[in-house]
């Protein structure tokens, strides 16, 4: 396990890159070194979360970069754990399972972005600063409290209520929801909902939009099956209310 710091003397963004193949995770390690990232660097799962764990809960790590095939605890089990644990740390999956099934698993378990072995550190690089942007909070006025049925939601503290208790969001899903409840009743295309919450410049596949859906309906619904806030309308996208 290894750390650096810019050479320009400031911190800059600390991330975590979680590869157990040591020529790869020293490749990654120098490639974000080198854009001025403050860089720690392990070779397995438990390691990782021990590494966060450890880490201040204001100035820790921004961003993980995390490998699925790791020895003992494997890159799917770390992603349920850390998110099981309330940390909403944003993760960017590399890994040379490149089937649809493995991507919609990863991002199930609460990766926020997966990219397909082998890549080239420009793409890596670019996808880090993308994650690294969109997780950052927005710094707008004081926006009012946003209140439908059962539900409200506090942009100022990002937090969300049903029937007056707290619900766990993750910050994609956090964001998915206030844009829903900002324009009650409109139609978002999947590309859409992509361009306001993950950005013009994700690279990602658009199912993670359906993924995020299921999930909110699965914390607000009552029956996620016959959902009342977050309805699908066939040919065009969804609608909230």
């Amino acid at each position: 396990m290894d750390r650096l710091r810019s050479q320009n003397g400031g911190m800059q963004p600390s991330l975590l890159v979680v590869e157990d193949d040591e020529t790869i995770r020293e490749t990654i390690h120098d490639a974000l070194s080198l854009e001025g990232f403050t860089v720690t660097a392990c070779g397995n799962g438990r390691d990782a979360l021990g590494i966060l764990q450890r880490a201040p809960a204001d100035g820790g790590f921004a961003l993980v970069v995390l490998d699925l095939m790791l020895p003992g605890l494997g890159g799917i089990d770390f992603c349920r754990q850390l998110r099981n644990s309330g940390d909403r740390t944003p993760i960017l999956v590399v890994s040379a399972r490149d089937s649809e099934t493995d991507r919609v698993v990863g991002l199930e378990v609460g990766a926020d972005d997966y990219l397909i072995k082998p890549f080239g550190m420009r793409e890596l690089v670019a996808r880090c600063r993308a994650l690294l942007r969109r997780s950052q909070p927005s710094p707008d006025a004081v926006a009012p409290v946003l209140e439908h049925a059962n539900l409200r939601l506090f942009p100022e503290e990002c937090r969300v209520t049903r029937d007056g208790l707290e619900v766990n969001l993750s910050p994609k899903e956090y964001r998915l929801l206030e844009l829903f409840m900002q324009h009650p009743r409109r139609v978002w295309s999947r590309d859409k909902l992509l361009e306001h919450v993950w950005g013009i410049d994700y690279f990602g596949d658009s199912k993670t939009v359906d993924v995020h859906i299921r999930w909110l309906r699965e914390k607000l619904e009552a029956i996620p099956s016959t959902p009342e806030h977050l309805i699908t309308v066939r040919g065009f996208g969804y609608r909230f209310g």
